[in-house]
Parts: C-alpha cells; structure tokens; sequence
C-alpha cells in the first residue's frame, strides 16, 4: 500500500521538530518545506 503524503511547513523548532518524527512513525511520506523569507538573524 502507498504511504499518504503530507506536506510540512518544516520550521526547524522543536514542535515541526516532533511533529516531523511523528508522523514518519505513523507511516507517512513526509515532504518537509523550508524557506528563507527574509529574516534577519538574532545576531544582526
């Protein structure tokens, strides 16, 4: 049987993180999406 797809606005923080895993645990094909929008870093 094919795994259902889901795709994942991936943040990179601990709760897309968690969620992440849990959903491979729960057999699904994962597609992670990242973006850089722009964001200045802490440091700057």
């Amino acid at each position: 049987m094919d795994k259902e797809k889901v795709v994942l606005a991936y943040s990179g923080g601990l709760d897309t993180s968690v969620i992440l895993k849990w959903l491979i645990e729960k057999n699904y094909e994962v597609i992670a999406y990242t973006c850089n929008i722009g964001q200045n870093d802490f440091d700057e």
